[in-house]
């Protein structure tokens, strides 16, 4: 049977090192929600999503008010910046399922020849790469949710403890989403799912009739091995600046 979780705001960090993946309640409040849709609404085209939002300083500020929080920040290593910043929306319209894997590509500025780099490709016009599992395993995602993503939704399902196995072929996964527990992490709006990338998760069609809206932010070490650069690396400071209104790319606020 797959559980629901729904993480204290005492236990994130025990649950975090325990699972690989946590939920925190109420990180944004509903006016913070507003704005960050609205300001993902302007850059984002009548598509289901889309990996560069980290260009825009509205997005820049999201990032330093997540490190800002004091159970968010718990769970993001000293040092590290945000480096990816994607956005998803699912919907009865907008409606897809994601059989269970880890997310193993990072975006990086340019192709780099290593035998320890595989998986190139181009997304959206930036570069990624699968690096070696190492690296991976030190990267932190942080899931902010704009509106309550229930199991009727889509929300992510995990297999926990699953981030300590390194990489996990196709046929491993399946026989360890088998063999579970699965745990469907239930997200109300404002609140955040934090989860290491390496940690095998899914998702389900949504079969209600909500949206359900999430930008993912990636944080990883300052510097990469083998020649590696981050494409859009943003360092953010323990000062979170993501007030009742969003500051635009012009520096004026927006409305």
């Amino acid at each position: 049977m797959t559980a629901v979780q729904r993480s204290s705001p005492s236990v994130p960090f025990d649950a975090f090192l325990r699972d690989g993946f946590a939920v925190i309640p109420a990180v944004l409040d509903a006016t913070q929600c507003d704005d960050v849709a609205a300001s993902t609404a302007a850059c984002v085209a009548d598509t289901p999503g889309t990996r560069s939002l980290l260009t825009h300083d509205w997005c820049r500020a999201l990032a330093a008010t997540l490190r800002a929080h004091p159970a968010v920040g718990a769970l993001i290593p000293a040092g590290h910046v945000a480096v990816q910043c994607t956005y998803f929306e699912k919907s009865v319209d907008r409606n897809w399922l994601v059989p269970i894997h880890q997310d193993l590509s990072i975006p990086v500025r340019a192709r780099v020849e290593h035998p320890a780099l595989r998986g190139w490709s181009e997304k959206e016009g930036t570069v990624f790469v699968q690096p070696p599992a190492e690296l991976l395993a030190t990267l932190v995602a942080v899931r902010v949710h704009l509106d309550d993503s229930s199991a009727h939704d889509g929300a992510l399902q995990f297999v926990p403890a699953t981030h300590t196995r390194g990489r996990i072929d196709a046929a491993e996964a399946s026989r360890l989403r088998q063999d579970g527990p699965v745990v469907t992490c239930a997200v109300g709006r404002g609140g955040v799912l934090v989860m290491r990338p390496l940690a095998l998760h899914a998702s389900s069609k949504a079969t209600g009739t909500s949206r359900r809206r999430v930008l993912h932010v990636v944080f990883g070490p300052p510097t990469l091995p083998y020649g590696l650069e981050w494409e859009h690396p943003a360092v953010v400071d323990t000062v979170g600046n993501l007030g009742p209104r969003l500051r635009g790319d012009d520096g004026v606020a927006s409305d």
